[in-house]
């Protein structure tokens, strides 16, 4: 196994599925599953979702909401992904804790480094809500600084695409993939990873970045064996 202790990012959106809005059950119960069999390798788990399948606050903003207010809205909507992630993995017999930026009783526990420590090594899936606890940061920062805290080896950014590319592939279809990538290469090229916060700190800490294809089922445990399936600036 190559990774023993991951933070895996998703994004709010990927939980739509095919969905315009909301959680698609389908989607919830296959990445419950990747999750599953990642765990069962005896890969330590910690995960932090976005909440732009429900609100995001940079987008309340531009229509005249007061930011901040928006940014507390946008860390509930990480809540309601992150408890609907947790009842998928408890369904399926996978233990887990809920952590949060925000201490919300009796729903999840405030973060710390030593508690997300103790419940790895107790077997839990972590499941890290409410970003930073601050508005202003993103959940990309919060994944960020939560991987620093404890002790990740790598953050898995899992995307509906099979890694980073010249341009969207999605728009253009003679972009190119690239098979690894240095930060300042990344930064140069003005590649769309993460934003600049997060991606200072992953730089700062040497902290790697593999960005894959999480939609596809299986590709998670692929991953952590070693295969080599998406990119990763390092």
């Amino acid at each position: 196994m190559k990774y023993n202790r991951i933070l895996l990012k998703l994004s709010g959106e990927s939980l739509m599925g095919e969905q315009d809005y909301g959680i698609s059950p389908q989607m919830l119960a296959q990445y419950a599953m990747d999750i599953q069999q990642a765990k069962d390798k005896g890969c330590q788990i910690g995960i932090v979702i976005g909440g732009g399948n429900i609100f995001r606050g940079l987008q309340g903003a531009a229509k005249g909401m007061d930011r901040v207010q928006g940014d507390y809205m946008g860390m509930l909507a990480t809540v309601i992904n992150s408890m609907a992630l947790q009842a998928e993995l408890e369904k399926i017999n996978v233990p887990t804790a809920l952590l949060s930026g925000l201490a919300i009783e009796p729903i999840c526990v405030e973060f710390s480094r030593a508690r997300a420590k103790q419940f790895l090594n107790e077997g839990k899936v972590i499941i890290i809500a409410g970003g930073t606890g601050n508005p202003y940061f993103t959940t990309d920062t919060a994944s960020a600084l939560r991987a620093i805290e404890m002790e990740a080896e790598v953050i898995l950014k899992g995307t509906r695409v099979d890694g980073i590319y010249t341009n969207d592939p999605e728009k253009d279809p003679n972009a190119t993939k690239f098979s690894q990538l240095s930060y300042t290469e990344a930064l140069n090229r003005h590649l769309k990873i993460m934003d600049l916060t997060a991606f200072a700190l992953c730089e700062q800490n040497k902290m790697p970045i593999y960005v894959f294809n999480m939609n596809e089922s299986g590709n998670l445990l692929r991953v952590i064996n070693g295969e080599h399936i998406g990119t990763i600036v390092q």
